[in-house]
């Protein structure tokens, strides 16, 4: 299938009778526009007077062994006008392991309930806003959480499955029951089946994993700092990037229900995730990459350049699948670490959503599929767009490392060179030490600089680094990070908040109930003056240096050569700065360190980074033709040392 420029294709012939039909069919608004297509989805219905009611979904499953299948509970809230009209509507699903455990959003909102069972708050805004406007918002618990049967697998076909069949459901191929185990059969009528899911982290990592089943009715997923391998939420090219595997993640969710009947699945998660990095069939089962050609579902991809929990290869690699297999598509990429868009773009955010939705669930022609591809945040609150995006004329570039006129000083450019460089493998350090004293020769990292730039250099997709060292030891991790050297403000994403301040005041998104509130605390940028940006990581155990799924003890002394792949970003270092590389060891706090305390010896002529440059390489020769000077020596300023110590993909 060839590939799309734009993330949207429509026949305008088709797109009118559609909309003919949806004015006609589906929005009181659209009737009152004396004919015309509609274009946005109004409140005309009541919040308050909506249809809230649970349904248990049948899976097919029998994960937890009790000789009858899971049933997982779906709770409804929809508008109650258009069932009595005999109108359907659309569905907007968030399945989520967290509904009662860790809540979701930045107020850590749960679910709660009347004495009937059915939802009184339903997290977040989107039953508040879309319902109203002709949506039904169903919240989904994953097999083993809060009200449904089962065992949480973490992203297995437990998990998926819990989703996939609500899916089922509401377009008429699953069974559904008025209680967690009465044989009241339940039909979805009010549904014309068309289903978008959204949700941020492990919730949106569902919406990854059903899509890349191919799920009938599934028209679009809005994944946000979602996970698109669980591999590489736990191992970088074999290296640990936690102290823990599933099982404790699994355990950290599941209902108390759960924990007493699941020790079996809990020992397959630990059985098949081993501490090596291995790959196993666990992996397999959770890799939703390879089944992107799968995907026929529309994508609105959001992800945080800085997200240090569900760390950037995720969207990277979830992207240049979907785009290879033909996938519609759109993405926003901020400055923030593991921060959903409402909290820091909110306005723009809510809109945006509420078009994307109309145009891909109502069939709207609200002009979306005509906009630029990818809005990428540049500085705090600063956004600009690409048509497409990686942007057109972007092309990999190999820039290859040099020695300097100090050891570990070296430097970036298009030309092949000879010599060595040496560092020894420091625990203690972080990329943070490293970028803060790249003009000083230090013995825990090789850094190599460009000269300063004479004009901007974008940086768009990911990239690679191809590293040939020799160990004095039989184990050893390595590190590769790209840094921007010259002084900027950020959002500082190494904070606890992750680049936001949570307000007092609250602002209102649709209608309110007395259970349910719309209004939500603001948020501002936190911002942090600095000297350098690390903006793209990469991490490897060299013990895959043959086979990325399977570690082997080193021979010291011998070389060894392997790729990293570094993590996707959207960056510009401007003219006046230097672009870095620094190739290290054990980065503190987000790889754990090897058994050996190595030191190593890149051989230069055949380390090299490749880098997606828009413009390529002649981008790169002009940007950086000035005379190579060494840099000024003293320690530069940057974030705090960033600690991933949350091992829950969460809210």
């Amino acid at each position: 299938m060839p590939k799309r420029t734009r993330f949207t294709i429509w026949r305008p012939f088709v797109l009118a009778a559609v909309a003919a039909l949806t004015a006609a069919f589906l929005s009181p608004a659209a009737a009152q526009a004396a004919g015309a297509a509609p274009h946005e989805s109004r409140p005309v219905y009541s919040y308050a007077d909506a249809i809230r009611e649970a349904v248990w979904v049948d899976t097919g499953l029998d994960s937890d062994g009790d000789g009858k299948t899971d049933r997982v509970a779906a709770d409804i809230v929809r508008p109650a006008e258009p069932a009595a009209q005999g109108r359907k509507v659309p569905v907007i699903m968030d399945a989520s392991p967290y509904y009662s455990c860790c809540g979701r959003g930045n107020e850590s909102q749960l679910k709660t309930y009347d004495a009937n069972g059915n939802v009184v708050q339903m997290p977040l805004f989107y039953d508040n806003f879309f319902v109203p406007r002709g949506y039904a918002v169903v919240g989904v618990d994953l097999a083993g959480t809060n009200r449904s049967d089962g065992c949480v697998d973490v992203g297995g076909r437990s998990d998926i499955q819990s989703a996939k069949a609500v899916v089922d459901w509401l377009n008429g191929r699953a069974k559904a029951y008025s209680s967690r185990t009465g044989t009241t059969a339940v039909k979805a009528s009010w549904t014309n089946g068309k289903t978008g899911m959204i949700g941020k982290s492990w919730d949106g990592t569902i919406a990854n994993g059903v899509a890349a089943t191919g799920v009938k009715g599934l028209k679009t997923i809005v994944p946000i700092s979602a996970i698109s391998s669980w591999y590489d939420y736990y191992f970088a090219h074999g290296a640990p990037l936690y102290d823990s595997g599933p099982d404790w993640l699994a355990g950290a969710v599941e209902s108390d229900d759960a924990y007493a009947k699941c020790g079996a699945v809990q020992q397959k998660l630990i059985d098949g995730a081993p501490r090596t990095g291995d790959w196993t069939g666990l992996w397999t089962e959770r890799d939703y990459v390879k089944n992107a050609s799968k995907v026929k579902a529309s994508v609105f991809l959001v992800h945080g350049m800085q997200d240090l929990n569900v760390r950037t290869k995720h969207f990277g690699q979830w992207w240049d699948a979907l785009a290879k297999n033909g996938v519609e598509r759109k993405i926003w990429l901020s400055q923030t670490g593991h921060v959903d868009p409402f909290d820091y773009r909110r306005g723009a955010w809510v809109d945006t959503l509420h078009r994307w939705f109309d145009h891909e669930l109502l069939g709207y022609d609200n002009g979306i599929d005509r906009e630029p591809m990818a809005d990428v945040e540049r500085h705090p609150d600063q956004w600009v767009t690409s048509a497409v995006w990686p942007p057109r004329g972007t092309a990999a570039t190999t820039l290859r490392p040099a020695t300097g006129t100090q050891a570990g000083v070296g430097t970036l450019g298009l030309s092949r060179s000879s010599g060595t460089e040496t560092f020894t493998d420091d625990p203690k350090q972080s990329e943070t030490d490293w970028a803060a004293q790249i003009a000083t020769p230090t013995s825990d990292k090789a850094g190599f600089l460009t000269a300063p730039l004479t004009h901007d250099l974008r940086l768009s997709g990911s990239s690679k680094v191809t590293v040939t060292a020799t160990p004095t030891t039989s184990t050893a991790h390595l590190t590769a990070v790209l840094v921007d050297l010259g002084p900027d403000t950020v959002r500082d994403y190494a904070d606890a908040a992750e680049g936001i301040t949570t307000l007092t005041d609250r602002t209102c998104w649709g209608e309110s109930t007395a259970g349910d509130s719309a209004c939500f605390l603001k948020t501002a940028a936190k911002t942090k003056a600095v000297d350098y940006t690390v903006f793209s990581r990469g991490w490897a155990d060299l013990g895959t240096y043959a086979d990325p799924g399977k570690g082997v003890p080193l021979t010291p002394g011998k070389k060894y050569t392997i790729t990293l792949d570094l993590a996707a970003t959207d960056h510009v270092v401007p003219k006046g700065h230097r672009l870095a590389l620094i190739v290290a060891g054990t980065d503190k706090d987000l790889i754990d360190p090897p058994s050996s305390t190595p030191t190593l010896t890149l051989d230069l002529s055949r380390t090299a980074a490749r880098v997606p440059l828009v413009g390529g390489a002649a981008a790169f020769a002009r940007a950086t033709s000035a005379r190579w000077t060494a840099p000024e020596a003293g320690a530069l300023t940057g974030v705090r040392v960033p600690r991933t110590v949350a091992r829950v993909p969460a809210s």
